[in-house]
């Protein structure tokens, strides 16, 4: 299992790594999959459960009932292709608003056409899940295309993943006051401020190697750190309402995209704001 997850993890990174090296075309490619497949994980989570009908907890989303796709999924994956080649083409901010406007015109047009076949709490969350997981992820394809893009997406990483890992050994380490202790047991305060303090560490370190500005570099990571920790405990709480153990298995011995890239996902937009603020 350990090896699984270590080989699964080394593939991940060298992909990922190849696609923000080159940026362009490929890292499009490659973050328009990663939002098609988070999207339809993040529906499949969040299904309606039948009254009287509890998922097995121990379960993934993959091993429970059957998830069948509907017209509100269906127009979700349309508009997350969409929005992501305005994004390639369009090179204007406000093309990205006229398409989320667009979203919500479509949604709204599927609720009624079909009514009362699909109901309210159906497509709203079908909505919040394109904003959530493809709209959110495109930060780190508009982060790329800045000046210093590939050093602001490696502060993600940094804020994110770097976090995460440090988080885990210093909570191991010094950890004695729970975090979330109904969302995830094991976090601690210790854990999360070692986490951040680790990352703004990082942060400076890579602002050293490529010349940037240590100070900014590391308080965005720091920043982006904290996020990222919400955003881990908000994914969990996801998993913990629906009752399931991963989103997926697509990435063997770590699950689904989403359980890989849930911090990503709210750190991205967050460090583009503060990248286009601080510099």
């Amino acid at each position: 299992m350990l090896r699984t997850r270590v080989f699964s993890a080394v593939v991940l990174v060298a992909i990922l790594g190849a696609g923000l090296y080159y940026g362009g075309l490929l890292w499009w490619v490659l973050l328009l999959f990663i939002s098609f497949t988070g999207y339809y994980e993040f529906c499949r989570a969040v299904r309606h459960i039948p009254s009287g009908k509890e998922p097995d907890k121990s379960s993934s989303a993959d091993q429970e009932t059957k998830y069948e796709t509907a017209l509100p999924e269906i127009a979700g994956y349309l508009c997350t292709v969409g929005y992501y080649v305005v994004i390639l083409f369009g090179k204007r901010y406000d093309y990205m608003i006229f398409t989320i406007v667009i979203t919500v015109v479509i949604f709204m047009v599927c609720f009624v056409a079909r009514y009362p076949e699909y109901d309210n709490a159906r497509i709203i969350r079908n909505f919040f899940g394109f904003l959530y997981v493809p709209f959110m992820i495109s930060f780190l394809y508009l982060l790329r295309l800045r000046d210093k893009g590939l050093q602001e997406v490696l502060l993600v990483v940094i804020a994110s993943w770097i976090c995460d890992t440090f988080a885990y050994f210093t909570g191991r380490a010094f950890g004695k006051h729970k975090l979330a202790p109904v969302l995830s047991p094991k976090k601690s305060v210790e854990g999360a401020v070692g986490g951040t303090l680790f990352s703004a560490l990082f942060g400076g370190i890579l602002a050293f190697i490529t010349n940037g500005n240590i100070g900014i570099y590391a308080v965005v990571a720091g920043a982006g750190a904290v996020v990222s920790q919400f955003g881990d405990l908000f994914a969990s709480g996801i998993k913990r309402d629906q009752g399931i153990k991963d989103y997926g298995k697509v990435i063997p011995g770590h699950g689904g995209f989403l359980d890989r890239f849930d911090s990503i996902i709210i750190t991205a937009p967050v460090i583009y704001i503060l990248c286009c603020t601080m510099n």
